[in-house]
């Protein structure tokens, strides 16, 4: 699921991160905005860079196909591309978003670290989230933002990484417990979309 915007923490030094890295694709399940079934296609590997405002049309695409047509995110409302705009704007030094890009810069999937609560003391703890372009899930896409963002926390001096997660989301439960991530509960009935009740499973990664 999408995780929520709160507000600001106390401030972090951030480290820069390195210019973009290939990653290999792999076999391990991967978080996307839907769950894909199948055989895993293999492809060129992509890169993994900071976003930017270039990226913008693209990481809103994604996400709104997600908001219109899945639970991986709870939001109910597709997002303009000022918003997205300002959301990549928010996400940079401690709490960056970084995409997959291919050879002809197309977006194929982003992630990002968001503060997780606004109280001081929660300000050594973040949350991901991570989507795939419908088009190129099963590729290990998920999975090299994942990494990123994990390496990019650990960079940045965080102690934990939170994934709240649709219950109906197997295959990103299956992607985070692949990173490291252990489930630590269920929150039953929070959410409604689509007509439905949805529950929300809680995992984090301690470094």
């Amino acid at each position: 699921m999408a995780w929520a915007d709160p507000s600001s923490l106390a401030p972090m030094t951030a480290t820069p991160s390195p210019p973009g890295r290939s990653v290999r694709p792999d076999r391990r399940p991967e978080r996307s905005a839907g769950n894909a079934q199948g055989p895993r296609r293999q492809g060129p590997a992509p890169t993994i860079v900071l976003a930017r405002a270039t990226h913008a049309e693209g990481i809103r695409a994604i996400y709104n196909r997600a908001i219109e047509t899945s639970t991986a995110t709870f939001e109910m409302t597709p997002k303009s591309l000022p918003e997205q705009l300002e959301w990549i704007a928010e996400h940079s030094g401690a709490h960056p978003a970084v995409v997959a890009i291919d050879s002809h810069e197309r977006v194929l999937g982003f992630g990002s670290l968001s503060p997780y609560r606004p109280r001081p003391a929660y300000s050594t703890t973040v949350e991901n989230s991570v989507y795939v372009d419908e088009t190129f899930q099963r590729r290990g896409i998920g999975r090299a933002i994942l990494d990123e963002l994990l390496r990019l926390a650990q960079a940045h001096g965080f102690h934990v990484v939170i994934a709240r997660i649709a219950g109906d989301n197997d295959a990103s439960v299956a992607l985070h417990t692949a990173c490291g991530f252990e489930m630590v509960g269920v929150e039953h009935e929070v959410g409604r979309k689509f007509g439905r009740w949805l529950d929300v499973v809680c995992m984090q990664h301690l470094f």
